[in-house]
């Protein structure tokens, strides 16, 4: 079996994207010499030179690369090597245009970006095999390699093909997962519209319809694209094994990013040898370290708990959002070590020189235009040079206090058309009921849906618009046997069809809550409603109402107004030996924090007095010793209480009682006993 962290790699990972291709020969020997300088342990190779290495059809140019590898190897730099099947060279599309991939909408993309693949095409599976077996020959066993890296961020740019290839494969996919076509017909209900089908071959790929399509056919699709993308990945990932046995192999994730959302990455965690996440802060005005936080939680659990590697980040600005702001001073080191804190093996970078030429040159990079003269530069070295000292968390794992639910198959059919309100975003509110539980100062694990909760004090819904039956004995039997539930609205209303659970909302979830929803009753666009509940505590909520009937449930909270005034808003239910609360509208974070506050304490969680907001403590714990990360994300000064004294590992310092945490800065302490 491979080994699951990367081979011969005995620090934390630290580099990036290495790109010698865009640069003269003559400065990969300074290439080298100043990674030495910033303690870089590893880099990534090749992920884009499919071109170089094969210029035409069956002509190989290695030399180059050769040389890269082996004075990374002279500088002790590992390699993580890539295999470029990301973007073949335009000779492939030229000889086989039917290669590239097609829109909903007939268009087919044309040369000249990345990613532009049909999974389904015979010719590029055929040629990506190649390219990776020629690969594997060559450096299998190159004493640089530490592990494959298979493609680039399968799904991004294209989701999905459309082509009559894709629409193929699409059937024998259909075939496979159904059997026969009345089965199909039974689960996308096409004796609606008049959809029905008489013979597979009729099928077609979801394409642009006069108003809306089918959506079970268009649920279905996400998954076959899905499916043929991993599928690829197998491929290229048995060649290596093959051809280089015990080198781990990987392909980067996207984990938490919304626009990246194409792929159910709790499959594509069954399939790699070592879990591996892109993470870019979103600068839209709300907190980035809190997105930050949950990527990195989401990875983690991915990955099922074990340690898992940052692959890339950014220095400072990137360079594909509207406005790009560069990182302040020290927030790269606070970044990557939050990613450290919540499981992360390393913190790699995209990428290592930054770019003349291309549509990236204006991405930040480890080595800026302005050269070792500059801050960033400058930051790097010092990161670098600061890794050593927490080699000894290596292998331990990071510590959860709650979990949450979270399924990207739902996401997939909660985006579909035609739902009651496209204002409820699904992700909004996965990222509201995220930020409520950083502010508590708890550290989330996220869990499919059907997985074993048992050892989950608390359990979170946040948007679960599509549960199985399966999922819902799941939760139904954790709150039963003892387990605190939080579910909010739109949860539970259809099966892995995108079919409506028979009988009242919320399907398989009407036993766990103690409750039925008769009716939706979305709010336009600006209106607000107001909830009170004991004590006076009244909250403002917005988007979404519902008209709950209870049934065992008790009424926590009520509307004030609106049309469900007098009706419930917030429930509670008890069922066995748990709890289980329901929230029919999208409070606000004060709403969300009550909320979650109260189901803390029936989980028996208590609550983390002494903290600031915007100071997150982070445990990691194993073999070596229980590690305590303390991260300051605020321009103050803060003290963190410790339950044990211990060692500051960045400053060799003791600390005890409480300790003192800096603005901006990070502390790492190995805890006593």
């Amino acid at each position: 079996m491979p080994d699951t962290t990367p081979r011969g790699l005995t620090r934390l990972a630290f580099g990036g994207d290495y790109n010698p291709e865009q640069w003269p020969e003559d400065v990969w020997r300074e290439d080298v010499r100043l990674m030495r300088e910033a303690g870089v342990s590893m880099v990534s190779v090749g992920i884009f030179s499919w071109a170089l290495l094969e210029p035409a059809p069956g002509e190989y140019d290695f030399g180059w690369l050769d040389r890269v590898l082996d004075l990374l190897h002279e500088g002790g730099v590992r390699v993580d090597l890539g295999t470029p099947t990301v973007v073949p060279p335009v000779w492939f599309y030229r000889a086989h245009p039917e290669a590239l991939p097609v829109r909903e909408d007939g268009t087919r993309y044309e040369f000249g970006s990345r990613g532009a693949i049909c999974h389904s095409n015979a010719d590029y599976r055929a040629a990506a095999a190649n390219i990776t077996t020629r690969l594997a020959e060559r450096y299998g066993d190159h004493p640089a390699l530490a592990m494959w890296h298979v493609h680039n961020e399968y799904g991004v740019p294209v989701s999905a093909c459309y082509c009559d290839s894709c629409a193929a494969h699409f059937r024998r996919w259909l075939a496979t997962a159904y059997g026969t076509v009345d089965a199909v017909n039974e689960a996308w209900g096409t004796a609606f519209w008049g959809q029905r089908y008489t013979d597979l071959e009729q099928i077609n790929p979801p394409r642009v319809t006069p108003t809306v399509g089918n959506p079970g056919q268009a649920l279905d699709y996400r998954r076959f694209a899905d499916a043929t993308a991993r599928e690829n990945f197998r491929m290229e990932r048995d060649i290596l094994h093959r051809l280089s046995p015990g080198v781990p192999v990987t392909t980067n994730f996207m984990t938490a990013l919304s626009q990246c959302d194409s792929l159910d990455y709790w499959a594509w965690g069954r399939e790699v040898d070592l879990v591996t996440n892109d993470h870019y802060l979103i600068t839209d005005g709300r907190r980035t370290h809190v997105n930050l936080a949950m990527a990195a939680d989401l990875t983690r659990s991915v990955a099922g708990g074990a340690p898992w590697l940052l692959l890339e980040h950014s220095p400072s600005g990137v360079n594909w959002q509207p406005r790009n702001p560069a990182k302040a001073p020290g927030q790269m080191a606070r970044n990557s070590l939050a990613h450290v804190a919540r499981g992360s093996e390393g913190a790699m970078f995209f990428q290592w020189r930054q770019s003349r030429r291309g549509a990236e040159k204006f991405h930040s990079a480890m080595v800026p235009h302005g050269g070792t003269g500059t801050r960033v530069w400058r930051e790097v070295v010092e990161l670098g040079g600061s890794l050593d000292a927490l080699n000894e968390i290596r292998g331990t794992r990071t510590v959860a206090d709650v979990a949450v639910l979270w399924d990207w198959q739902s996401w997939w059919a909660q985006n579909l058309d035609w739902r009651p309100s496209e204002d409820h975003n699904a992700r909004e509110r996965a990222d509201a009921f995220y930020e409520a539980l950083y502010d508590r100062h708890l550290t989330v694990d996220f869990v499919h849906p059907e997985a074993d909760l048992s050892a989950c004090p608390l359990v979170v819904v946040p948007a679960l618009y599509l549960m199985t039956e399966a999922a819902g004995r799941n939760v139904t039997r954790y709150v039963e046997n003892g387990g605190t539930l939080v579910v909010s609205y739109f949860s539970g209303i259809v099966d892995e069809h995108d079919a409506v659970h028979d009988g009242a909302y919320p399907g398989p979830l009407r036993d766990a809550l103690g409750l039925t929803v008769e009716e939706f009753s979305p709010l336009l666009q600006g209106e607000r409603v107001r909830v009170t509940g004991p004590g006076g505590a009244e909250f403002d909520a917005d988007v979404w109402t519902e008209f709950v009937v209870p049934h065992g449930a008790e009424t926590v909270w009520t509307y004030a107004d609106g049309l469900t005034a007098g009706r419930p808003a917030v429930t509670r239910h008890r069922l066995g030996e748990g709890t289980a609360w329901y929230v029919s509208t999208r409070l606000g974070q004060a709403g969300l924090d009550a909320l979650l506050g109260r189901a803390a304490e029936d989980a028996g969680i208590a609550p983390r007095d002494g903290l600031p907001r915007d100071v997150e403590v982070v445990r990691r714990t194993g073999e070596s010793g229980t590690f305590l990360f303390a991260i300051n994300h605020t321009a103050t000064d803060a003290k963190v209480p410790l339950e044990a004294p211990g060692t500051e590992l960045l400053t060799g310092e003791r600390a005890a009682g409480r300790l003192a945490l800096p603005a901006g800065a990070v502390r790492v302490v190995r805890l006593d006993g």
